[in-house]
């Protein structure tokens, strides 16, 4: 199967190489020509000047950008020139209703969609080590998965569509909850005048251990915030959350102060910084 990587962040840019790695990846596109073409070049596929020359030159469409509208502009375009029975893999992470109105926009062209928003940040984009949740029809699923096992180690078919965006935005709020509690314990513990070093081994051992307080616990105590995970897209993606949940009556008071918190670091200037930022604010706020 010939696939096409739409969007060359630093997620993008990761799954891409992975695609090459396994044969799959025909050609690249970017809304700034010179990454693709960069890109491209050292992958040894074609960098394409639009979505539509992209779209009709590939059986599978691969997509990761930034938010709502950018999905929903990205299938506008495939629409122009995809072929009946091509797969279209949105890789982003926006609302359910975003995935199932993309979904109703292809169905228009004979063409399938899965929603198939992934974790594992950068660092699982570089190393192929994604998890994916993944919405649309089963047998479309079984047929992409080849393609989608080139960036992901743990690929889960979640439901119809927009089960694999529900999905994520449980992850969303999960990581929130996380990391109010690892930055304010860290935060704690240097306040306490204990080696953060030895804080961070032994904690990461035991039962509160987790992969946030592995991956970011030096760096962030370090005062090391390059994102693996920028601070204004988890914002972004808490939103999508609130919405969510107040469609159906659920209160996520944990979320609602990470939105809070990530909106006086981004008032701050701190939005492009990595999550794990939020331990500015705990350090500053202990009385």
């Amino acid at each position: 199967m010939k696939a096409g990587m739409i969007g060359l962040g630093g997620m993008g840019a990761g799954m891409a190489r992975n695609l090459a790695k396994a044969d799959f990846l025909t050609g690249v596109y970017n809304r700034t020509p010179e990454t693709a073409e960069a890109l491209a070049e050292i992958l040894g596929v074609t960098a394409f000047s639009s979505i539509a020359d992209l779209a009709g030159a590939v059986d599978v469409v691969l997509l990761c950008v930034s938010a709502d509208p950018d999905v929903l502009a990205v299938v506008d375009a495939i629409r122009e020139s995809v072929r009946p029975g091509t797969i279209v893999v949105d890789m982003s992470t926006v609302s359910r209703r975003t995935a199932q109105e993309a979904a109703r926009r292809l169905a228009e062209k004979q063409t399938f969609f899965l929603d198939a928003p992934v974790s594992g940040g950068v660092e699982g984009a570089k190393n192929g080590t994604l998890a994916m949740m993944v919405g649309g029809d089963p047998a479309v699923f079984e047929r992409a998965k080849s393609v989608l096992s080139a960036m992901a180690t743990r690929i889960l078919y979640m439901g119809p569509t927009g089960a694999g965006q529900a999905t994520k935005a449980v992850n969303q709020i999960m990581c929130a909850g996380i990391n109010e509690a690892v930055t304010e314990a860290l935060a704690f513990a240097e306040a306490q005048d204990l080696p953060m070093d030895k804080v961070i081994e032994v904690i990461g051992g035991g039962a509160a251990g987790n992969w946030f307080l592995d991956k970011r616990g030096l760096t962030m105590t370090q005062g090391v915030f390059k994102p693996g995970f920028r601070l204004a897209l988890h914002h972004k993606d808490l939103k999508i959350c609130q919405a969510m949940a107040a469609e159906v009556g659920v209160e996520i008071p944990l979320s609602d102060m990470s939105v809070r918190d990530y909106e006086r670091l981004m008032a701050e200037g701190y939005g492009d910084e990595d999550i794990s930022a939020m331990y500015r604010l705990k350090k500053n706020d202990r009385r």
